[in-house]
């Protein structure tokens, strides 16, 4: 399904408390109920490896890179997808410096403009697709302290998201922050032109993110306690809560892949076919066989031995 070189992260909402503090922000585009959203990193694999709990009104964008840093596993990620959300010039800028493909699937494509190094008039056949020109005056000022930047999230000594807040609260234009925008700028304007250009970087950026919302729907069916909400007061408690839910979907994830092995080797011993080129369309973020209700006997679970055999029909297992 995935050899662990590409990904994708994505928002989703979460009901808060009723009232109080502790219930998160409101974001009309959630309605009007008060709420916090799990940023979670989802890996061609299918599996959760990294989650950050925002406000609902927080813009996901600073948090892209903190999932591709700071993950703590063995995961190699070449390549990673977001929606519009999730992307700005900041972000394309410190992908590219940090070892990272950004490829986000951008809802106002028709709008943004091609940014230019040399003047609009070097190119007249598509004079209407650009907009302004790089300032890389700027980028030759500034390349030193982007440089420092880069190397301090690198070494882990400040989190990306906290560092591109706090150059976007600057009152006044800060001149760092300037010269990781002409960068972006320049990166944004290649992935544009190859998103036109490349069909397959347009399908696997929609694959990809189809991951996140398979993850999502399987989020909604398991995290029903208290209706959904989260009650918890503190932001670490919080995390705690999001953190477990990603270790309960890895598990599952973890389980469907091993016995959909089972299935598919099953399959092949009996001669039936089981062609690769399709087998890569599975997925296994499936629930349908899982209660998620009731009783958990895990004493009983600790003393069996081995695995659970396959559920084959009757006629199998005569064969």
């Amino acid at each position: 399904m995935g050899d662990g070189t590409t990904s994708s992260s994505d928002g989703q909402f979460f009901r808060g408390a009723k009232r109080g503090a502790s219930g998160g922000d409101i974001n009309a585009r959630y309605g009007v109920d008060h709420g916090f959203s799990f940023y979670t990193h989802v890996s061609d694999q299918r599996g959760p490896y990294h989650v950050n709990v925002i406000s609902a009104a927080t813009h996901e964008a600073p948090y892209v890179l903190d999932g591709l840093i700071s993950h703590g596993t063995d995961l190699r990620i070449v390549e990673h997808y977001t929606d519009t959300g999730g992307a700005t010039d900041h972000v394309f800028a410190l992908c590219a410096m940090l070892g990272f493909r950004f490829c986000p699937r951008l809802r106002d494509f028709p709008d943004r403009r091609l940014a230019p190094i040399a003047p609009v008039s070097a190119y007249p056949s598509i004079a209407p697709l650009l907009g302004k020109r790089i300032r890389t005056d700027i980028i030759n000022e500034q390349w030193d302290d982007v440089l420092r930047l880069v190397g301090s999230i690198k070494a882990g000594h400040v989190a990306p998201s906290v560092m591109l807040r706090k150059l976007a609260a600057y009152e006044r234009q800060n001149q760092l922050d300037v010269a990781l925008q002409e960068i972006g700028k320049i990166e944004r304007t290649l992935f544009m032109l190859d998103w036109l250009e490349n069909p397959d970087l347009r399908r696997r950026c929609h694959a990809g993110l189809n991951n996140s919302e398979q993850r999502h729907a399987l989020t909604q069916a398991i995290y029903t306690f208290r209706q959904g909400r989260i009650i918890d007061r503190s932001h670490e408690a919080q995390q705690y809560r999001a953190s477990g839910l990603n270790l309960v979907i890895a598990a599952i994830v973890y389980w469907n892949t091993i016995y959909m092995a089972d299935a598919a080797q099953h399959l092949r011993s009996a001669a039936a076919p089981v062609p690769d080129d399709l087998l890569v369309h599975t997925s296994p973020v499936g629930w349908e066989h899982i209660a998620f209700s009731g009783d958990f006997l895990w004493d009983r679970a600790a003393a069996s031995a081995g695995r659970k055999a396959l559920n084959l029909p009757p006629d199998s297992r005569a064969a």
